[in-house]
């Protein structure tokens, strides 16, 4: 009887976790939606599917594309894996960020300062952070004033290609370009660019081999 009635309490769990998710994901898709027209320049794809509720942070002169289907998890209700956050966007004055089609993102942190361009295909693994300024000056003196050390941050774009995966809790710095198909493994720090069809991993990433799925070719089938 009790085994019943357990198994019967984890069904109704599940039902209300059902809907409950449900209705962020709802909530989520809407509220992003709309703050995306905060940016004056604003391109959303279809089949968008934003699971919880994000931060969004546009500035009214940014420009902001997103591809179809682009889906993005928020929240430890849809990111399992540990360090769970929202999804926390930031695109400043002037700056662009461009999001291809079919990529995907869980608690991701992007900081657009200038430019930053992420590819098709894209799966950027939890708490992956993707920053294309210093934030800071590197003057100890400058650092002193916030408007001389805003002035003075360095900033430069970020260029992901097509078919990137980056693995969880990594992160991109400024300056990056990372080719088509490369790999950067779980908790790098990507400081240079990564050349197509390669694997990089640790602080700072490095070269581990060449992404070996480039030269799998499929077999010739005979009649």
């Amino acid at each position: 009887m009790l085994h019943v009635m357990l198994k019967m309490i984890n069904i109704l769990l599940t039902m209300t976790t059902r809907v409950r998710n449900r209705l962020l994901a709802a909530i989520g898709r809407l509220l992003f939606k709309v703050n995306m027209k905060t940016a004056n320049q604003s391109v959303i794809g279809g089949n968008f599917t934003c699971n919880g509720i994000c931060m969004l942070r546009l500035k009214r002169s940014s420009k902001v594309t997103i591809g179809n289907s682009f889906k993005m998890n928020n929240s430890e209700l849809f990111n399992s894996i540990g360090r769970q956050y929202k999804c926390v966007i930031t695109v400043r004055d002037n700056a662009e960020l461009t999001i291809g089609d079919h990529v995907g993102m869980s608690s991701t942190a992007i900081f657009c300062n200038k430019r930053i361009v992420i590819g098709n295909h894209v799966k950027i693994g939890g708490n992956v952070c993707i920053y294309d300024t210093d934030f800071h000056s590197l003057d100890w003196f400058s650092r002193r004033s916030k408007p001389q050390d805003i002035k003075e941050a360095i900033s430069m774009e970020v260029l992901i290609g097509n078919d990137v995966f980056i693995g969880a809790h990594s992160t991109i710095f400024k300056g990056v370009k990372i080719g088509d198909r490369a790999v950067v493994g779980s908790c790098s720090v990507v400081t240079k660019d990564i050349p197509p069809d390669e694997v990089w991993a640790g602080n700072p990433a490095r070269f581990i081999r060449r992404n070996l799925t480039e030269s799998i070719s499929l077999p010739i089938l005979e009649s």
